[in-house]
């Protein structure tokens, strides 16, 4: 077994008090990483507080024990006070929000699959054959001696789900689908899962109209990218959360290699989205504007205006794009 791993277990299996932290900007692998790894821990137990520092996109809830995720000042005011802390997800110290000021305090792992992570924890198990960080979860709960039930198999299920875009994605391969399946076959429901995105207000399809008027094309239509202005999301009655996926909907488009989707979240503060189909490194492009994330799937933050952002960011795209497509082409 892989050294880093068998030392974050055993490092588990000896702490009492243990903070479990989630990123920023919460996604499906994140959200489901935290809440498996802290029923898993809970059922040993643990005590354990789940924190994430922003909110909880709203869908989530479905879930009931999403309410048991914390956010900062909650978990401070409570005075609980870990002797370890497993981050999840989080591929440097910047994803984890105010829960930087944890780090060098107590011993810290960090469990991830990205392959921009930048080791900050005191122990490092980050490895990029995994397509989500759940399916690390599912291994830490399993050497731990964890007994699944339906809930914890269905909450475990979703982190893998998403993270593969329901096993459409180039990273779901034999590991996913045996992982998928495990979980399955201890109490795990899929239809759970997708019952979270068959959930939207009708608002969301008036957002998603707006983001479609906005639609711009570069490379003869292998670039493809759009964007929404906080003013969008307010005249619509929405908030960013109601734009998960929209990234997805823009790299379906026919022809398309690279999609960019830019959220105002506030003004002058830009969320970037990057993904690709076949052979585009969006990581690559995520990491020169100070993100990161995997090859089809990466992200940044920009501050500033958001048409500036859009010129500035499909600038660099089309520099990156027509670069990589060299070197696709000499192979």
């Amino acid at each position: 077994m892989n050294r880093d791993f068998l030392s974050i277990v055993g490092e588990l299996n000896l702490a009492k008090k243990i903070l479990v932290v989630g990123h920023i900007m919460p996604d499906g692998d994140d959200i489901s990483s935290v809440l498996s790894a802290t029923l898993g821990l809970q059922k040993l137990g643990k005590e354990v507080v789940a924190c994430i520092d922003w909110r909880i996109p709203w869908y989530f809830y479905e879930f009931d024990e999403t309410n048991l995720i914390k956010g900062y000042d909650e978990m401070v005011n409570s005075g609980f006070e870990p002797d370890f802390m497993l981050i999840v997800d989080a591929s440097s110290p910047d994803r984890i929000g105010r829960f930087q000021e944890f780090l060098g305090k107590v011993t810290t792992a960090v469990v991830d699959h990205h392959g921009t992570n930048t080791l900050f924890g005191t122990l490092n198990w980050v490895d990029t054959k995994f397509g989500s960080t759940a399916q690390m979860i599912l291994r830490i709960n399993t050497e731990l001696g964890v007994s699944y039930d339906e809930r914890l198999a269905t909450i475990n299920l979703m982190g893998i789900a998403t993270d593969t875009g329901f096993f459409r994605y180039s990273n779901a391969d034999e590991i996913v689908f045996s992982d998928a399946t495990k979980l399955v076959s201890m109490g795990g429901k899929a239809y759970l899962v997708s019952r979270i995105f068959e959930n939207k207000r009708i608002e969301q399809f008036k957002l998603l109209s707006t983001m479609v008027e906005h639609i711009c094309t570069e490379n003869d239509g292998k670039i493809v990218y759009s964007y929404l202005s906080k003013k969008d999301y307010e005249s619509n009655n929405c908030t960013e959360d109601d734009s998960g996926g929209f990234v997805g909907e823009l790299r379906s488009i026919q022809g398309v290699e690279l999609a960019i989707f830019f959220s105002e979240y506030e003004k002058n503060e830009v969320h970037i989205s990057f993904r690709s189909k076949d052979w585009f490194d969006c990581s690559k492009l995520a990491v020169l504007l100070g993100g990161g994330g995997h090859p089809r799937a990466a992200g940044c933050t920009l501050k500033g205006e958001l048409s500036v952002i859009v010129e500035q960011v499909i600038r660099e795209a089309k520099l990156m794009f027509s670069t990589q497509l060299e070197a696709v082409k000499n192979i």
